[in-house]
């Protein structure tokens, strides 16, 4: 975005938060305050996994994984549908509500406002995993410019009448480069860390800023790897499409500016 383009269009924050923080209730009960505190237009996407994990065990469905990523069977669907389109996401809206947040509980099904195809065997079989093609900016806009808080479970569907698992954090960058027409868009990764680490046993050891080149050389030395290299993809996916900047930071520092930020 230039100077100009930044000053026009009406600031947004999307903020998406990893599912251990949203399936305490301390932790949950922090997160919530300080994600009311954010003053003007703002979205919230949830993940939801211990606790899929955790319910699929006492029903007897077994849990697969695959790179960090969950293969959805039938019988798993059922599950995560429930625990993030239901458990995860209702609480968050109670909550959310208890903080005079007017905010609207949704999965990517509801007004057709997420659609995704079912991702295509390759090396691996995940199942009812979706990849994200469609995000209806302009029905988000309309919740938005009416102070309503969209709450996002990971869940699409593609049209057909298929519900499709789909990842948190991807559906975070997408919905972030759709509204990037509409606003001036904020995307905020939130999980246990502070940022992305040089040393993963050190806390304290934030990557204040990343460029693209930076995170390449990055991979390339092993600093950045695992789970960190798809977030950071989705990232500067994001930037490219116009998202104005991304922050990856902890939960309790969504109001502090802190962590690593990605900007053009």
């Amino acid at each position: 975005m230039d100077e100009k383009s930044e000053s026009i269009l009406p600031k947004l924050t999307l903020i998406k938060v990893g599912g251990k923080i949203v399936e305490e209730e301390d932790s949950l009960n922090r997160f919530l305050d300080d994600f009311a505190a954010i003053e003007g237009r703002k979205v919230l996407i949830h993940g939801g996994g211990r606790s899929a994990t955790k319910i699929a065990t006492s029903l007897g469905v077994e849990s697969k994984m695959v790179n960090g990523r969950r293969v959805t069977d039938a019988e798993m669907l059922k599950v995560v549908t429930m625990v993030y389109g239901g458990l995860v996401n209702k609480n968050i809206v109670a909550g959310l509500q208890a903080r005079g947040i007017n905010a609207l509980g949704l999965t990517g099904v509801d007004m057709n406002i997420i659609r995704s195809v079912k991702r295509p065997v390759k090396d691996v079989d995940y199942g009812y995993v979706g990849d994200v093609n469609q995000v209806n900016a302009a029905l988000f806009s309309y919740l938005l410019y009416r102070g309503v808080v969209p709450v996002l479970a990971p869940l699409t569907h593609d049209g057909e009448g298929h519900l499709l698992n789909t990842n948190a954090d991807t559906i975070a960058g997408e919905v972030a480069k759709a509204l990037a027409g509409f606003f001036d868009v904020t995307l905020v990764y939130c999980f246990e860390k502070k940022g992305v680490l040089r040393d993963e046993n050190d806390d304290n050891s934030v990557i204040p800023q990343l460029t693209r080149a930076d995170f390449d050389a990055y991979v390339a030395d092993g600093t950045i790897q695992g789970g960190m290299i798809p977030k950071l993809e989705n990232s500067f996916s994001a930037i490219d499409a116009g998202v104005y900047r991304v922050v990856i930071t902890s939960a309790s520092a969504i109001n502090t500016g802190t962590g690593t930020v990605i900007k053009k």
